[in-house]
């Protein structure tokens, strides 16, 4: 197969003349997935952005070629090059709530794209519109598709985004974090959709992620970045084998697993540099502990170290081979004997800081002139559930499923009803939380909608800290807010700059940092590390464990990452449809669980070493909350369904003294 896009010497920079992509170099063939992994803020989207020649204002194109389908793109007029982008080449931008048009609908949206690029109109672009959307895995496309992102998760808005780029029928999709707001089945679907379509297509994937399941799953090809430059290229394969670069190395080293648990993560210090900042030397050199000083003065250069496999690091270069050899080989690397060095001490406690029982959030569907209720959304439907002081317990659950909504029901910040609701022994239900606004915090999904894009970084975290009346002066709150950016990694004089500097992932610390400010004993974290890469999470969760020990915090975790949740929780909820189907300990439900679902879930995660459970595909969709099915809710979807279950709710069973499951294949109720 011939090359769909060469890449030679790309350089882009700032007008000033700072590079923040330097010399890149890669090529993709057609069919093929060539994945470019790395740290938030090394460069990656703005590779991508480069390319397609969306570059933000102040920066420019300084030199390099880029070939797709044998056309210069960097040669082509506007005009010719709009035709491109849609068509011959599409991209999935990482933040969908940025990309959508709030005032078109999903359709409308669309539509744009098939009028454009495939010449379609009238009834068929609508019918296009809704199979895109059932192709993406969206519930009730027919409806969806006449609403506005605004309506949607932020799982479904990400789908959205896939569905416009696939409109398009492009041979070359850039895909920028197209899995990052997506829960393990849904993202496997995408995966697999991403898949099928290159496999009748031929189209050809440069897929821009911090996810090393997904690249263990998808590519072809790897490029490592740091700091604007590729600083190891290989085979999927050889970089799964035997990752060159210590900076990769430290990646896989950052990985939570059950291994892990009860010791820190192997994080990596310090943070990647401002792109540009570093005109001398290794740019990885102050965050590696095997650099010396020909690491600080000399730039390496690229060394081809086998087929197809080369990296940029002084270790391999002819210069450093003799006197480095027992250098590579005896060193570990820092974070791994840091992380052996000291471990969390398990840490119990009886008291149950949180209490809920059968807590409902219906919010009603309203139609005609005069607004009649005609029906309920019920995004939560009688959960129960109860947080000991100083434990985890985590939330999974499909997109949609009513995780968010539940979050944001504990702090009474939408309105909801339960027939008992009580924090630190006092009741919630109709009481003025705002006396416990300091003690319950929560870490919201989209890091760039919670935060005042007017408002720079240091009036964002004291704004909390002014209105609870957090330390006793301006002096002693920047000086919190340096700790705290600290603590988040993030450097201090950030605190000066405004939101939409800082990239996604940096984004989400900031909004952490934010929740931590006001010392909270409960913290409610909705996808707290969805948007950052596997280093910076090792810091949060590292973090997050510290914290729980020090300051005996409460967690609940909202996640779509299992991988994490074995790691981080005690307990863990499994939610679907707006109901808990199944709870127990970390290590009752990861590794024994029992209803369908929670076993469809796990074997979804895409693992580094091949070595997971058979792939369980979850038939259909998830019904509308609007509209539940009779029964257990999950029967349609469920291969072991029976009449029972399309009769009556399976009651509660437990299976051991802390494992409860619904389903009517452990029992006939609670026993």
């Amino acid at each position: 197969m011939g090359e769909i896009l060469n890449v030679s010497g790309l350089v882009t920079k700032l007008r000033n003349g700072a590079r923040i992509v330097d010399d890149i170099s890669f090529s993709i063939r057609a069919g093929e997935t060539y994945a470019l992994l790395g740290e938030s803020g090394c460069g990656k989207s703005m590779t991508a952005l480069s390319l397609l020649r969306l570059l933000p204002d102040g920066v420019v194109h300084a030199g390099g070629e880029a070939q797709l389908d044998g056309v210069e793109l960097f040669n082509l007029r506007e005009r010719e090059m709009r035709d491109v982008r849609g068509g011959t080449a599409a991209m999935i931008f990482q933040e969908p709530g940025l990309s959508l048009n709030p005032v078109m609908t999903v359709g409308e949206q669309i539509a744009e794209v098939l009028e454009l690029h495939q010449d379609m109109g009238g009834a068929a672009v609508l019918q296009r519109c809704v199979e895109l959307l059932v192709q993406v895995g969206i519930p009730d496309a027919a409806r969806r598709v006449t609403e506005y992102p605004m309506q949607l998760s932020g799982g479904m808005k990400q789908r959205v985004m896939i569905a416009m780029a696939l409109a398009g029928q492009p041979k070359l999709l850039i895909a920028d974090e197209p899995t990052t707001a997506l829960d393990v089945t849904i993202q496997a679907q995408v995966l697999q959709l991403l898949r099928d379509t290159q496999n009748e297509t031929g189209m050809s994937l440069l897929l821009i992620t911090h996810d090393l399941g997904v690249v263990a799953e998808m590519a072809h090809q790897v490029g490592v970045m740091y700091a604007g430059q590729i600083v190891e290229q290989s085979s999927r394969s050889q970089l799964l084998a035997k990752p060159l670069h210590p900076y990769t190395q430290k990646l896989f080293a950052a990985l939570p697993s059950a291994a892990r648990i009860g010791q820190p993560l192997a994080a990596i210090p310090g943070s990647v540099p401002p792109l540009g900042s570093i005109t001398q030397g290794c740019r990885f050199a102050a965050r590696c502990d095997k650099a010396w000083a020909l690491c600080n003065e000399q730039a390496p250069q690229w060394t081809v170290v086998g087929e197809g496999q080369g990296v940029r690091c002084h270790l391999y270069s002819e210069l450093a081979a003799g006197s480095l050899l027992s250098v590579a080989k005896s060193e570990n690397l820092q974070g791994e004997s840091d992380a052996a060095s000291v471990g969390y001490p398990p840490q119990v406690s009886s008291y149950q800081l949180l209490q809920v029982e059968n807590l409902r959030v219906h919010f009603p569907i309203r139609k005609g002139i005069l607004q009649r209720v005609i029906g309920q959304v019920k995004a939560v439907d009688g959960v129960s559930l109860e947080i000991p002081q100083g434990r985890t317990l985590s939330l999974v659950g499909e997109s949609g499923c009513g995780k968010t909504t539940l979050g944001k029901a504990l702090l009474q910040l939408i309105t909801s009803v339960a027939d008992s609701m009580r924090f630190a022994g006092q009741d919630l239900i109709g009481a003025n939380v705002r006396g416990q606004r300091a003690a319950m915090q929560m870490v919201f999904q989209d890091p760039y909608a919670s935060l005042n894009p007017k408002m720079r970084v240091a009036e964002i975290l004291e704004e909390g800290m002014v209105a609870l009346n957090i330390e006793n002066n301006s002096a002693e709150r920047q000086a919190h807010i340096d700790r705290l950016l600290g603590q988040v990694g993030l450097a201090r004089n950030s605190k000066w700059r405004y939101p939409h500097e800082f990239s996604g992932g940096q984004r989400q610390r900031i909004a952490i940092a934010r929740a931590l400010a006001v010392s909270p004993q409960l913290l409610i974290c909705d996808e707290p590390t969805s948007a950052l890469d596997v280093s910076v999470q090792a810091q949060i969760l590292n973090l997050l464990k510290s914290l729980q020990q020090e300051l005996n915090l409460s967690y609940l975790f909202i996640t779509h990452n299992l991988a994490v949740v074995e790691y981080l929780a005690h307990e863990v909820c499994v939610m679907y449809l707006g109901r808990i189907v199944e709870r127990g300990t970390a290590e009752e439900v990861l590794r024994s669980p029992k209803h369908p679902y929670t076993q469809a879930l796990l074997s979804a995660v895409p693992r580094i070493d091949g070595k997971g459970v058979e792939r369980i595909r979850l038939e259909g969709d998830m019904p509308s909350p609007a509209n539940p099915p009779p029964g257990c809710y999950f029967a349609p979807r469920c291969a072991h369904a029976m009449d029972i279950c399309r009769a009556s709710y399976p009651p509660a069973t437990k299976t051991t003294a802390t494992h409860i499951v619904h389903c009517h294949l452990h029992g006939d109720g609670l026993h």
